[in-house]
Parts: C-alpha cells; sequence; structure tokens
C-alpha cells in the first residue's frame, strides 16, 4: 500500500494551474486519519460554536477533541472556560452533550466541582488519610473567544486566535461577525471523510448540479472570485441578488456599499469551521473526523443583528432554515457518493479547476501539517 502522506506531498508539488484533486488514501488510509488528529486536530485551534449559545452562567456544552472529552462553559463570573471532561477519581466522563448546570457532578460516584474546576466535595473520602480536596482540579483546556466563535485547543504553544486571523477580520470588518445571533445548533454524522465536506463547502463549482433543486439556478460561476489562501484560512465570494432579502445588507447598514452588500464570503478556516456570511445572516459548519469513513458535524446558524426588529425577521429566517435543510440534504448525497466513489479500486485524482483553487490551498495546508509533525 502507497503511504498516503508520501502521496500527498507529491501531490501538492504541483503548481496550481497542474493540481490534482488530493490522492484517495489521504481521505481512506487510518495510520493518515491518526496523523490529522494528532498533528492538526490536538494542534491547532477547533471551533466549539458561537459564544451566544453560552450566554448564561452554567451553560455548556460538550465534545471530544482528539480524542480527549472536553468541557466548555460559561462560569459565574461570565467567563468561558475550558476543561478536561474526565473525573480526577476513577476517570468517568462527566458531562454529555449541552445544557445547564450549577456543578459538574460524576455520574458514577458524585465527586462534584465547581465551575471554576475545582472540587467542591467528594462522598465517603474522610477515612483516606492522602486525600486533600483542594489538590483536586479538572485540567483546563485553552480557550479564546474570536468575532463570537469560540475555539479550544489541546496546544499550550499554539498563536492566540486572534493573532492567526487578523487577516480574517480584515476582510470581513464591515460585516460585525460579532453581531450576529444565533437562532439554531445541531449535530449530525455523515458517511463520509472529514476532507469530503470541507472541500465541498470551500468551492462552489458544484452548487449548479449538486444543489440543482435549491439553489443551483441562482449560482453565477462567472461571478465566483477564487483568490489565493493563507497559511490559516481560505475564502471565495460570491455575488447574490435580492430573491432572498435577508443575504443582502440591510437598509439601516451604513458600514456597506456598492456590491459589498451583496456579497457572500465563503470562509474556510483551518481545519475545519467553514462558515456562509452573508451581509444579512450566516451559516456554519464545524467539523471532526469520526473515523475515516464518517464525520461529526455541528451545523449552525442565525442572523445579523441589523435584521432583528424587522416585523418579518423572523418568517424570512425559517424559509431560510427550510431552504438550508435541503442544501444539507443535497449535500449528504453528494459527499457519502465521492466517498463511496474514492474507495473504489478505479478510484484517480483529476485536475482541478481554476474555481477549486481553496481545495489546493486546504491540500497544502493539510501537507503542511503532517510534514511538520514528521520532521
Amino acid at each position: 500500500m502507497k503511504d498516503a502522506a508520501l502521496e500527498l506531498q507529491e501531490n501538492v508539488s504541483h503548481a496550481f494551474e497542474r493540481a490534482r484533486a488530493m490522492p484517495p488514501s489521504v481521505y481512506t488510509c487510518e495510520a493518515f486519519l491518526k496523523k490529522e488528529l494528532s498533528s492538526i486536530f490536538a494542534k491547532d485551534w477547533f471551533c466549539v460554536g458561537r459564544a451566544d449559545a453560552l450566554s448564561q452562567p452554567g451553560d455548556y456544552t460538550t465534545l471530544e477533541l482528539a480524542g480527549q472529552p472536553v468541557i466548555v462553559l460559561r462560569d459565574h463570573e461570565g467567563a468561558l472556560k475550558a476543561m478536561s471532561n474526565v473525573c480526577r477519581h476513577r476517570m468517568s466522563t462527566l458531562l454529555e452533550g449541552s445544557g445547564n448546570t450549577r456543578a459538574i457532578v460524576c455520574p458514577y460516584h458524585a465527586w462534584t466541582y465547581n465551575l471554576d474546576g475545582s472540587l467542591r466535595g467528594a462522598p465517603a473520602m474522610t477515612q483516606n488519610a492522602g486525600f486533600c480536596k483542594s489538590d483536586y482540579h479538572l485540567p483546563k483546556v485553552r480557550c479564546q473567544e474570536w468575532l463570537g466563535w469560540v475555539f479550544v485547543t489541546l496546544n499550550r504553544e499554539a498563536p492566540d486566535v486572534a493573532a492567526q486571523l487578523a487577516s480574517v477580520e480584515d476582510l470581513i470588518g464591515d460585516y460585525n461577525m460579532t453581531g450576529y445571533t444565533q437562532t439554531f445548533a445541531e449535530t449530525h454524522r455523515w458517511n463520509t471523510n472529514w476532507k469530503v465536506l470541507a472541500e465541498n463547502f470551500m468551492e462552489s463549482y458544484h452548487l449548479p448540479v449538486c444543489h440543482a433543486g435549491t439553489i443551483g439556478g441562482l449560482s453565477k460561476l462567472d461571478e465566483m472570485i477564487c483568490p489565493p489562501g493563507e497559511d490559516t484560512f481560505n475564502y471565495h465570494t460570491i455575488l447574490k441578488d435580492d430573491s432572498l432579502r435577508i443575504a443582502m445588507a440591510h437598509p439601516s447598514n451604513t458600514r456597506m456599499t456598492g456590491d459589498r452588500r451583496r456579497t457572500t464570503f465563503l470562509l474556510a478556516i483551518y481545519p475545519s469551521l467553514l462558515i456562509t456570511l452573508t451581509p444579512g445572516y450566516f451559516w456554519y459548519l464545524s467539523l471532526h473526523p469520526d473515523g475515516v469513513d464518517h464525520v461529526h458535524i455541528s451545523f449552525g446558524g442565525g442572523m445579523s443583528d441589523d435584521y432583528a426588529d424587522d416585523p418579518d425577521a423572523q418568517e424570512n429566517f425559517e424559509a431560510l432554515k427550510t431552504l438550508l435543510d435541503a442544501v444539507n440534504q443535497e449535500d449528504k448525497g453528494c459527499t457519502e457518493k465521492v466517498y463511496k466513489g474514492l474507495s473504489s479500486q478505479g478510484a484517480a485524482p483529476g485536475h482541478l479547476s481554476h474555481l477549486e483553487r481553496p481545495n489546493y490551498e486546504f491540500a497544502q495546508y493539510i501537507n503542511r501539517r503532517i510534514q511538520a509533525a514528521a520532521n
């Protein structure tokens, strides 16, 4: 069997004008996935979701990041914090899913932790002379907020999110991404590799065909702009018309002029935060591998606060959510077909279109991370 890392290194050595899609092995090889988990997901910042979904003290969500169970919560002082989701006693996981809690209680022996991770109480431990409550604290995980997004990392040396994504902020500062409110959040699991879904988001070349039943007819390939990416992200843009009013800048929005008022940014923040940002609404996917053949998806979205007081705002967003659900189903079908195809013996990568520049940039990023870990 060919070494997937070597195949990828050869694949990305060509200039974009001669580039091909990534080789099948990088999607199907278990050993390559282990390298991704250790050199990408255990090292880079991972997006948990929107900060306004954790707005109240005790609001929490849980995740597994590169095999490590993590809690992210809002503490009693209003600060966002992340910590290990593993009890310091007999090592059970603690919280599940998302919700609100006054304390973190172990479901195995009821050891109870405060929202800062300190141990509050431990039943029936008075006869162990070596036990001291103050010795126990859930290990901290780095957590930062950026433009309304919550990120965590297992890497103590990773540069701050704001420093890494300063160029993104320069690109879309007039959208005021902090001023969007999430109105829905869901989780899904699809039968495809995480990179297949990430790449599907990164190019709009597929829109007229894969989304023929929904948005395909509104997608004009000649208006898509796909510039070179940067080390931590790539993007492309699409112009939209007023057939979907909440995709446009609100009349009260004086920050934007001209075509900017109808420009949609499709941002791919590495490794796996994918944001569709319009002047009126946003939606996003945050992806984590679940084996080579499945991906865990956090899917959410909402509206710019500019639209919050409009009498038809909720009606418009409900219509948009219905559309997004239909688009998601189309994407599910397309990406699962891609994974089935690239897993076959006859699979071989073809040349990329000029509209797939972000995919080329993504392959370069994956290769950089894998090679850096090997050296």
